[in-house]
């Protein structure tokens, strides 16, 4: 199964292929991307549409000498522009899940572009999930009494898919020990 996803596309991005396009028995890499559903494109529709409402009702207030209020006005929409560039620069951050029979690695790049990897032995590793109130969910890896959170930025659903995917992928990897 060879794909080329976008990361806005699919938050959970399989690849499970060799550089050759060959797959090695026990080997699985993934990369997690937080799902966002607005693009540049709306980004822009919405910017535009927010700075027309609020010019529009600035010029009204204005026109009755109320001229404080259009600087608020103005003042919204750079808040709103602002808490939307940070959301998508928090949107930078992803997951790579590497494993093979001897390891799996996950690699935390960070919107900066820093990265934290953690390595387990994947045949003590355990994936589960952490049910909270409501449903919530929470990814973790257990390994020698500790746990290790990954993937909180996707949602109750996708983890609990990707926890079947990368426990079948851990036994597969076992096997391969075998």
């Amino acid at each position: 199964m060879s794909e080329n996803l976008d990361p806005r596309q699919a938050p959970i991005a399989p690849r499970t292929e060799t550089s050759d396009g060959s797959r090695e028995r026990g080997e699985f890499r993934a990369v997690l991307y937080p799902h966002r559903s607005l693009g540049p494109k709306g980004f822009l529709v919405l910017m535009i549409a927010i700075g027309s409402v609020s010019f529009i009702t600035g010029m009204v207030f204005l026109m009755k000498g109320a001229w404080p209020v259009f600087g608020f006005f103005g003042l919204d929409v750079a808040l709103v522009y602002l808490a939307f560039r940070l959301n998508y620069r928090a949107g930078r951050l992803y997951e790579k899940v590497d494993l093979t029979p001897q390891a799996l690695t996950i690699t935390r790049v960070h919107p900066s572009g820093q990265q934290e990897s953690f390595d387990f032995n994947p045949y003590w590793v355990r994936v589960f999930i952490a049910e909270g109130p409501q449903g919530r969910t929470d990814l973790r890896l257990a390994s020698h009494g500790r746990e290790f959170a990954f993937a909180r930025f996707l949602t109750d659903d996708e983890r609990r898919e990707f926890s079947h995917v990368l426990s079948g992928a851990l036994a597969e990897a076992r096997a391969a020990l075998a």
